[in-house]
């Protein structure tokens, strides 16, 4: 082993200590209970509220993903999904966070499936459990990616075992998450986006610098039809020209659809310690997902210019380009000892990605199932004790699922995330908006909605996108327009919701416009 690869690892075992000392801290300073456990007692600060939030959101497509779409077809895919992210994120903390935030203190709601179930007043904790299922059925391969983005890293820049690598991280993740519980895990999610922000932007410049400056990357874009336009894909392969039109960029930009039916991004909504601090979360939140996302998409750009000059290989397939930075970092860690703890920094940044996410996902399946599944569903009444030690038992679970998803080395991070994020965004999109935006909406609206939304994500991804041409458009969009029609024309073939729920509705909306 190289001297470089020793000052790598270092600087990866520290940051991983690191993390797990953040996890030692809050298990300590918990005041214990799973409100507490799941929510951090609603005071989350709006910093952290924004960066964690932005840093469980973006996960390892961020920095292997998105780069990997962008080096192997060029500029439209990559940024017309950044830019519907974009306006997605902020739209969702304009819309959806301080609504969410009032609303689910003023009913007492610690997760996303029992404050849907208390909106709609739902007593027999039908929704709540439906709502957990989604949870669980989404979450898992969600998860799975992040844990194949670990293995793919080690195996990639030192030649180590994937599954051993992967589940080293696995475990590290989960050891933090059952001992600090939320807070922690917000913790860890902010210095993770710090971490993530200095990888990218160090990536950036070392790159243009190899690559021979920013003008040769130019040249070497140009020089490949239809790859630096946002109507057309390049192939680097065959150099043939792919048409990128309107229907196209719609269905792509769906992506922003998905941030109302996220979980673990509405969770730090509910999470924050005072509403009218939103603005700034906001703020902040928006400015780095534009910012972190510009430069992801142009690292894929100047890791092909690298790849032509030979500083890199060439990557011969989307999912193998993911692996761009990885293999920037470690050219970089070869100019000396500087270079190489740096390196490691950006390695742990690509981990970071990665471990922000997963761990809010565990968390939120967590209370999934022993929240609104055990406690909601089946009424079965546990200690707090017992309930703490059945959430982590779960995430274990979750865990030992998501790594034997993620055992095949070859599966595509942007593959497994897109259709995850297609069916949280489907099956809670419509019913978190209409829950806080129409009084009207009922329970069983809601139910059916959840039904269609995730039920057509499975139909349009395995049965009507292999057929091509309008079928080929991403899943998301069809099953989230389906989902809100059925929502709107169920609650309103169907009885008004109780008045008890209207007041909280009305008391909710007053509470917002203070």
């Amino acid at each position: 082993m190289t001297s470089a690869n020793i000052c790598i690892i270092i600087t990866i075992v520290a940051y991983l200590a690191a993390m797990i000392l953040v996890g030692v801290f809050y298990s300590k300073k918990s005041a214990g209970g799973t409100g507490d456990f799941y929510l951090g007692g609603r005071r989350l600060g709006p910093v952290v509220t924004a960066m964690s939030a932005e840093a469980s959101d973006m996960s390892s497509w961020l920095l292997m993903g998105l780069p990997g779409v962008a080096y192997f077809t060029g500029v439209a895919d990559a940024a017309w999904t950044a830019i519907g992210l974009a306006v997605g994120t902020y739209l969702n903390w304009l819309l959806v966070a301080k609504r969410l935030r009032i609303y689910s203190e003023e009913i007492s709601a610690i997760t996303v499936p029992e404050f849907i179930s208390k909106r709609f007043g739902d007593t027999k904790q039908i929704l709540r459990g439906i709502a957990a299922v989604v949870i669980l059925v989404f979450f898992i391969p969600y998860t799975a990616s992040g844990f194949a983005a670990v293995g793919k890293l080690f195996h990639n820049l030192f030649g180590f075992d994937y599954m051993i690598t992967m589940l080293i991280g696995a475990a590290i993740i989960i050891l933090y998450t059952i001992m600090g519980g939320f807070m922690a895990v917000s913790t860890t999610d902010l210095i993770q986006s710090i971490v993530m922000t200095i990888a990218l932007i160090v990536v950036l410049g070392f790159g243009i610098s190899v690559a021979g400056g920013w003008g040769a990357v130019c040249d070497n874009a140009n020089s490949i039809a239809g790859y630096l336009s946002l109507t057309a894909t390049g192939n680097i392969q065959t150099g043939e020209v792919g048409s990128y039109g309107l229907l196209t960029i719609v269905s792509t930009m769906a992506w922003g659809l998905g941030y109302c039916g996220m979980p673990h991004i509405l969770v730090r909504f509910m999470g924050i310690s005072d509403a009218g601090k939103v603005k700034i979360s906001r703020r902040i939140g928006s400015i780095w997902v534009v910012i972190s996302m510009a430069v992801a998409v142009t690292i894929g750009i100047v890791g092909y210019a690298m790849s032509q000059n030979g500083a890199i290989l060439t990557f011969e397939s989307s999912s193998a380009a993911e692996a761009v930075i990885v293999k920037i970092a470690d050219l970089l860690s070869t100019h000396g000892v500087a270079a190489a703890l740096m390196a490691g920094l950006i390695l742990a940044g690509i981990l970071a990605s990665t471990m922000s996410t997963s761990d809010s996902q565990l968390l939120a399946a967590s209370s999934s199932v022993s929240e609104d599944l055990l406690g909601g569903l089946f009424g079965i009444k546990m200690s707090e004790k017992t309930t703490m030690w059945v959430a982590r038992i779960t995430v274990v679970a979750i865990s030992v699922i998501a790594v034997f998803i993620a055992r095949d080395p070859d599966s595509s991070v942007f593959n497994i995330v897109s259709f995850s994020w297609a069916g949280f965004g489907a099956a809670f999109g419509p019913v978190v908006l209409l829950s806080l935006f129409w009084k009207r909406a009922n329970k069983a609206g809601a139910l059916a909605g959840m039904i269609a939304g995730g039920g057509m994500v499975f139909v349009w991804h395995y049965l009507l996108k292999p057929m091509g041409g309008v079928w080929g458009i991403y899943e998301l969009l069809p099953a989230f327009v389906l989902a809100l029609i059925v929502n709107v024309v169920v609650s309103l073939a169907t009885a008004k919701p109780d008045e008890s729920v209207t007041d909280a509705f009305d008391k909710a909306k007053s509470l917002y416009h203070k």
